[in-house]
């Protein structure tokens, strides 16, 4: 292959990522910030109190998330992936503007909350139909050999997401604004920031390239893109939802949760807390594609067992550990060591999910039931824990998400490897390939 192509190649994936990567910068803003603005729309003195409102609102935005799965991915398997996903994003703009434009419970009363719960509604609409739509496209435009390194950036983009949020809060933070004005007002310029970036996602996405895989289906199939369509294959559902819950839940405890769990249980300063999770997931993006490559080359059932067997042993132990350890190098080590593991999923869950599936159905496939997935254990683990925490227990919390792996091992020990099983066929790689 030449090099003109590989470039071509690089240049559809990076425009499909990038856009991707403004999404999940605008949804992880949410929780980066909401130490800062829980306040502002919940007034009391209880942090923790507060916390859980604000992870309330978090937990059912999440809900949001199966309709735009299901909204988008239809979207997608009827007309187009790169058609859904530039409305995706656009939705995500104004979303993310309300938030920055909404006043305080002080001056709104009880219409603040609300409208910061409508805002997040939208961007868990928008935030569902991203996930499906860039799996499929990601790992359509890629050819069989190479399939886990290239779809591993969706998820180097939506870490890369939550590392702008974190980024953008360290600056803030060290450099520009007192802990008085970052709860006070500027807290809402990342929201701002949000908006526009997404905008500028929406032209590029505009002149994507449509995959081949979507042009070379059957755009007759009167069924495409329909629910009664995607049960017909009940077996892949299952897998889908099987090998998410497990994964999700660590995820979201490591990354979202983790920031707040420094603050609220090992009592780290906000600041430190703050760049502790910048550097981890820093190194976190970094390690995905390595991880898919490697998915390339052995299979992906075997990253997924590798993920279930060690999260199920150390899940607990390393919560209760980072919980009573304040020495910050520690702290770190074992915040990377439980990266490092759930690794093992979210580099490769993507592909796995496109390659259950066949064209006319896959952006539907991956997206609908990964989305109801998420929303009822991704999106409760923040407020979950917090819940376990409130309540004087908070290492149930380590064991509820201890159980939840085992049970996406036992999925990931009886499917079988999709690189050997795919129903990405080679004509449907993209033209880049092919020229």
């Amino acid at each position: 292959m030449t090099t003109k192509p590989n470039l071509s190649k690089l240049k559809a994936i990076t425009s499909g990522a990038i856009g991707n990567l403004v999404e999940w910068y605008d949804w992880y803003a949410y929780a980066a910030f909401s130490i800062y603005f829980a306040p502002v729309f919940f007034p009391g003195k209880d942090a923790t109190a507060n916390l859980l409102n604000t992870a309330g609102i978090f937990a059912v935005g999440f809900l949001m998330r199966p309709i735009g799965g299901w909204l988008f991915g239809s979207l997608a398997d009827r007309r187009g992936r790169k058609w859904a996903m530039t409305l995706s994003v656009l939705l995500m703009s104004f979303g993310s503007l309300a938030i920055a434009l909404t006043p305080g419970y002080s001056r709104i009363g009880i219409a603040a909350p609300i409208i910061l719960l409508l805002a997040r509604l939208l961007q868990g609409l928008s935030v569902g139909g991203e996930y499906g739509t860039a799996a499929t496209y990601l790992s359509e435009m890629a050819g069989a050999s190479n399939r886990g390194f290239y779809s591993s950036f969706q998820y180097v983009t939506l870490i890369g997401g939550q590392l702008l949020a974190v980024g953008i809060q360290l600056l803030m933070q060290y450099v520009f604004f007192s802990a008085e004005q970052m709860t006070e007002w500027a807290w809402r310029i990342p929201f701002f920031i949000g908006a526009l970036l997404s905008v500028t996602a929406f032209y590029l996405r505009r002149n994507m390239e449509e995959t081949s895989a979507f042009q070379h289906s059957d755009q007759k199939a009167t069924q495409r893109g329909s629910l009664k369509a995607l049960w017909q294959h009940p077996r892949s559902v299952m897998i889908v939802a099987g090998l998410t819950l497990g994964g999700t839940l660590a995820f979201y405890t490591y990354t979202t949760y983790m920031q707040k769990f420094l603050v609220n249980t090992v009592h780290l300063a906000k600041e430190k807390a703050t760049l502790l999770s910048f550097l981890s997931l820093l190194i976190y993006a970094a390690i995905q594609p390595l991880f898919g490559a490697w998915s390339d080359r052995i299979g992906r059932k075997p990253l997924l067992i590798g993920f279930g067997v060690a999260g199920t042993l150390l899940t607990v132990p390393i919560m209760t550990t980072i919980a009573h350890t304040q020495a910050l190098v520690p702290v770190f080590l074992l915040m990377m060591l439980a990266l490092l593991i759930v690794s093992g999923y979210t580099s490769i869950n993507a592909v796995v999910k496109a390659e259950l599936f066949p064209a006319e159905i896959r952006a539907l496939g991956v997206g609908f039931p990964y989305a109801v997935t998420v929303a009822l254990f991704g999106g409760t683990a923040e407020y979950l824990a917090l819940w376990f925490k409130n309540s004087g227990h908070e290492n149930g919390y380590y064991w509820y998400a201890t159980g939840c792996i085992f049970i996406s091992l036992l999925v990931y020990l009886f499917m079988k490897d999709t690189k050997k099983t795919s129903l990405i066929e080679e004509e449907g790689i993209s033209n880049i390939e092919r020229n």
